[in-house]
């Protein structure tokens, strides 16, 4: 049940702030070349969107942490994997562990330093350039996603070591669409 919670915030937020961040650009490009259109200068003029650039960028990169931790759940995350794939099994098997092991010892890394920075930075009273919020909360991405994506490396890895399964990102597949029943309706249709 935690999980399918886990699960589905994840996906919000990723899908959210993509969604917002496009909203926001559109909107800021939209000013910007209305205050350029004589009739509707007056009315685009006075619209101050000088924060939307920094705001976006912010979103991009909390987005950008939370969905690389997506992707390793998903098996979307980059990954070499052709001399690994020439292996015997059992050396397959511990190269694949080993490897897992050294991404969720990465992102354990990352975050930890990125947690000591945020709370470092949390004192300080900085803000941000143009929004002036605290740095802090900008830069708590750093721990919240690494320690994520160091959790979804130990589900992979755990997963893997149970089933020998691998998660795996098929292109093809259309949520709520059955593929063989597809087939078959297409097959008697002909």
């Amino acid at each position: 049940m935690f999980l399918r919670i886990l699960d589905r915030l994840e996906e919000i937020l990723i899908a959210s702030l993509i969604a917002a961040a496009t909203l926001v650009i559109f909107a800021a490009v939209v000013q910007r070349f209305a205050v350029g259109v004589r009739f509707l200068y007056p009315y685009f003029y006075a619209i101050n969107l000088t924060w939307a650039q920094e705001l976006c960028i912010y979103m991009f990169i909390w987005m950008a942490k939370f969905g690389a931790a997506y992707g390793v759940r998903t098996g979307i995350h980059v990954g070499v994997d052709v001399l690994v794939n020439q292996l015997n099994d059992t050396w397959r098997k511990k190269v694949i562990l080993f490897g897992l092991l050294c991404g969720a010892l990465f992102t354990v890394i990352v975050g930890t330093m990125g947690a000591k920075f945020v709370i470092e930075l949390y004192p300080t009273q900085q803000t941000s350039p143009d929004l002036e919020i605290p740095s802090w909360i900008v830069y708590a991405c750093i721990p919240l996603g690494s320690y994520l994506m160091c959790f979804r490396f130990l589900q992979v890895a755990w997963a893997f070591f149970k089933t020998g399964e691998l998660p795996h990102h098929d292109a093809t597949h259309v949520e709520g669409i059955d593929p063989d029943a597809l087939a078959r309706v297409e097959g008697g249709s002909r």
